[in-house]
């Protein structure tokens, strides 16, 4: 699994995701809340499966 989520991208995923999640244990919004799982989870391990299909990557090239 290759990184491909880049350092602005997984700050924004952690963040929207941990705000979903938040409000939906806090009783604000529904059980669609829990959708935020998956930016949360892309967000903290760098990969997004649907980048590859779409041929994205966020993630800056390392130079050799």
């Amino acid at each position: 699994m290759k990184l491909n989520v880049g350092g602005l991208d997984r700050a924004l995923r952690i963040v929207a995701g941990a705000a979903l999640v938040g409000l939906t244990v806090a009783g604000t919004i529904g059980a669609w809340g829990w959708i935020g799982v998956v930016p949360l989870a892309t967000g903290l391990f760098g990969f997004c499966p649907i980048y590859p299909l779409l041929g994205l990557n966020t993630c800056p090239m390392k130079k050799a």
